[in-house]
């Protein structure tokens, strides 16, 4: 049943992708906002972790009960949570204008394009680059932790993922402002995504070139800064053989980032062998789930 739940979630988000209006990511957003507005202060890691809990727990224990309150409707409760927290197609719709730019010969719009999905200056970016390492990224954040949580706590594991990676988006930065306030989001999106982050490293691994992949995880992973994108992106690169990583500008400052795998540098149709490699991981995924439902039930 979760395997058959997932597909028709993956598929119903391929269909349909964001809604362009009246996102509810954009509500939250709000929400957000106004709730920092209030709680906020520079110094406090205890108001951001209260400012987690009412953002966080009080959606996700109303969707539980939803779902419990109304068990008959519950398959469809949980479609439509794994389709609101999925990013699968949107993702798709974000990288492909950025190849397409880039073979049209017209970079300054692929880095305008890519300025959209990625924090750097948009003035520094190597487009191609930038986006292969955002899908490889965003195929954990936006697609697989979302399968994760939700095959583990259904349509409310799934809900909660996505709002806690939300709120990561907006607090979770280590600058002055928000390194103690947005502590706590941080280290709970850092949690909730651990074990999706590995599986997602190990799904790229398997389906690209294995040995690489896992060579990559292992030395290169520990010198990233993010103990999640860290393990993602040195496998995703090692996977595709690419070299990605390296020096990067934020705010106006290059950070020398490790490099991450093997091989050649990034041009625009590795945005699309990216792209593909997140496809195959899912489809691996739902298979893989599927045979573990009818193993249990044999």
């Amino acid at each position: 049943m979760t395997a058959l739940l997932m597909a028709a979630a993956v598929a119903v988000d391929w269909l349909l992708g964001e809604p362009r209006r009246w996102h509810p990511l954009v509500g939250f957003g709000r929400l957000t906002r106004a709730l920092e507005a209030r709680l906020y202060q520079v110094d406090s890691r205890l108001r951001g972790v209260l400012g987690v809990a009412l953002l966080v727990l009080p959606i996700t224990a109303a969707f539980a009960l939803l779902r419990w309150r109304f068990a008959v409707a519950a398959p469809l409760i949980d479609i439509a949570l794994l389709v609101f927290a999925l990013g699968h197609r949107s993702l798709h719709d974000h990288a492909r204008p950025i190849a397409a730019a880039l073979k049209a010969g017209d970079p300054v719009l692929a880095q305008q394009l890519t300025a959209r999905i990625v924090s750097r200056d948009s003035a520094a970016i190597d487009p191609a680059p930038a986006a292969t390492e955002s899908v490889l990224e965003n195929g954990n954040d936006g697609v697989f932790g979302a399968l994760f949580w939700f095959a583990i706590l259904g349509g409310p594991g799934a809900l909660l993922f996505r709002l806690a990676n939300t709120l990561d988006a907006m607090w979770g930065y280590r600058n002055a402002r928000y390194l103690q306030f947005g502590w706590a989001a941080a280290r709970f999106d850092d949690g909730l995504n651990w074990p999706a982050a590995r599986l997602t490293a190990l799904s790229y691994a398997l389906l690209g070139q294995t040995r690489i992949a896992l060579h990559s995880w292992k030395t290169q992973a520990p010198l990233w800064d993010s103990p999640n994108a860290g393990p993602v992106m040195s496998a995703g690169a090692g996977a595709l053989g690419l070299q990605l990583g390296g020096a990067a500008r934020y705010e106006g400052e290059w950070h020398q980032r490790p490099v991450l795998g093997a091989g050649t540098a990034a041009t625009a149709d590795d945005i699309e062998r990216a792209l593909r490699l997140v496809r195959r991981s899912v489809l691996l995924w739902l298979a893989v789930i599927a045979l573990l439902e009818l193993a249990r039930h044999a």
